[in-house]
């Protein structure tokens, strides 16, 4: 029993040496729908064509949402299709 607690107690004491890690966010993060810029990375880059080059991979343009604009603020943006009409023809897909 006492070998049980001491390994418990061990582990207990490993885990709380451990910081959680819970406020890590990447300075930019997105996918097929948008993604977040952080606006401290937004103030050394491009943020506009970064968002352009990320839609881009996925055969959309990049419509912005909304900025924080302070330190700790993300810029948010959406990525969609490109309207019809637009360059007189439509996206194709290929799935």
């Amino acid at each position: 029993m006492r070998i049980i607690a001491a390994a418990g107690l061990l582990a207990l004491g490993m885990m709380a040496g451990q910081s959680a890690r819970a406020d890590i966010v990447p300075p930019f993060k997105g996918n097929d729908t948008g993604g977040i810029i952080a606006y401290s990375m937004a103030t050394q880059v491009d943020a506009r064509q970064v968002a352009v080059d990320h839609c881009a991979r996925y055969g959309k343009v990049a419509k912005f949402l909304a900025v924080q604009g302070y330190e700790g603020g993300y810029i948010s943006f959406a990525c969609r299709w490109v309207p019809y009409g637009a360059a007189e023809q439509p996206i194709r897909t290929l799935y």
